[in-house]
């Protein structure tokens, strides 16, 4: 399992991403958003679809999640 969050912050197109805990790219403390612990990826996104209709995974720590 895995730590996640996700950005507070869009991306330029406007989705909101979501990060491991161990990401390089890991939002500043008061730029994320604490999903908590997951198995995979897809869960944390589908957590973070609670709070954002527009998420997508970091390129980086979720590439199998990132769609855009």
């Amino acid at each position: 399992m895995k730590l996640y969050y996700v950005n507070k912050n869009p991306q330029i197109r406007g989705e909101h991403e979501v990060h491991s805990s161990d990401c390089i790219y890991l939002p500043t403390l008061e730029n994320r958003q604490y999903l908590g612990y997951f198995n995979n990826c897809a869960e944390a996104v589908k957590e973070a679809r609670k709070f954002y209709a527009n998420v997508d995974g970091c390129f980086y720590c979720c590439p199998q999640c990132h769609t855009k």
